[in-house]
């Protein structure tokens, strides 16, 4: 009988440790630049448009548009963590939890993107 607790308890923490491998974490504009700010080894990833970047971008991002993700995805370092961005975070979430499943160990979705970024006064590089 107690082996069938132990057992049981083993594969609930199994389940519950599978179900969060492989999710990115949503994390707003204020966050994100507190987390630049503590942190030089963050990977800041825009996945925007070049056409949107022309219009300005956060300083010390990489550009990699949405649809060379996957094609550049060696490019994006699996040591560092990875923040993702868009304009509005309606396209970096679904590149961020790419990129979770992947295997990167640390990955956060901007979630109101380099609108809420500007919105709160955070600078942007033109």
């Amino acid at each position: 009988m107690k082996w069938i607790g132990v057992s049981t308890v083993l594969l609930l923490l199994l389940t519950a440790t599978m179900a969060f491998a492989g999710t990115a974490r949503d994390i707003t504009s204020v966050e994100a630049k507190t987390m630049l700010d503590k942190s030089r080894n963050i990977y800041l990833l825009d996945v925007r448009t070049p056409d949107e970047r022309r219009q300005g971008y956060i300083p010390g991002s990489v550009l990699i548009p949405i649809d060379m993700v996957e094609r550049r995805i060696s490019e994006i370092p699996k040591n560092r963590p990875v923040i993702v961005y868009c304009a509005v975070g309606s396209r970096s979430r679904p590149v961020a939890q790419a990129l979770a499943r992947s295997g990167y160990a640390e990955v956060y979705n901007m979630k109101d993107g380099i609108f809420g970024w500007y919105r709160n006064g955070l600078p942007v590089q033109r």
